[in-house]
């Protein structure tokens, strides 16, 4: 009787165990499928470079400069644009240490947005959403911090370098309360200034980037110099 008894209760494990097999099964490949979603969702930061250079002496949101300077600058520059971040490492330090601190000259930044692949994907625009962000780091008194380390990050144009994963580092890294960013961000609340900032390029005959208008004369980066002397004159 004592070997039956046994027999049995080593049957009774034995089925326990095949019962639960298929539960620890699906409850693992759960698991792992819920590790692979959240690592696929999970997009690395990257290098993330700090511009050293000095900000001109008096800035204002998106301007530079005295206001009742003679020459009114007003640059259109998409933060994805080659050119653009070009003008900013080589040409702009000159023009703020020579005619923007000097006094001479009064400069506004306007976003002019069009290169990026809205067409293609929808969820995020490297283009409007960098000039967005640059937009929420001026609700906290950084735009010209926050447009020097999106142009110093370039990677060429929609290949990831303002991610919104990266938008908020850059937040981060110049200190702005990340929170506040975050959500003004994620809520597009400048979207609409976005808008608004293309439609004024269009509007002034700008269509390419970076342009400038000179006492309303548009020029590219090329002629900016010779105009502005040619204002003071």
């Amino acid at each position: 009787m004592g070997n039956r008894e046994e027999i049995k209760r080593k049957k009774k494990k034995q089925q326990k165990r095949k019962d639960l097999t298929p539960i620890i099964i699906i409850g693992t490949l759960a698991v792992v499928v819920a590790l692979i979603v959240i690592l696929t969702q999970i997009k690395p930061v990257g290098e993330i470079k700090i511009p050293d250079r000095q900000k001109a002496v008096q800035t204002d949101g998106l301007t530079m400069g005295d206001p009742n300077a003679k020459v009114k600058v007003v640059e259109f520059a998409d933060f994805q644009c080659p050119a653009c971040g070009s003008y900013w490492a080589g040409l702009e330090p000159t023009i703020i240490k020579d005619y923007i601190d000097s006094g001479k000259a009064f400069f506004t930044f306007s976003p002019f947005s069009f290169l990026g692949n809205y067409a293609t994907d929808k969820t995020w625009d490297e283009s409007v959403k960098a000039a967005e962000a640059a937009y929420c780091a001026n609700d906290q008194g950084k735009f010209w911090e926050f447009h020097d380390i999106l142009f110093i990050n370039q990677k060429g144009e929609n290949a990831g370098a303002f991610a919104r994963v990266r938008l908020l580092a850059f937040a981060k890294k110049l200190n702005l309360d990340s929170k506040t960013f975050e959500k003004c961000l994620d809520s597009g609340k400048h979207s609409q200034s976005v808008t608004d900032a293309n439609a004024y390029a269009s509007g002034q005959g700008s269509n390419f980037t970076p342009s400038f208008l000179v006492n309303g004369k548009l020029v590219n980066s090329g002629e900016l110099v010779q105009a502005i002397e040619d204002a003071l004159k």
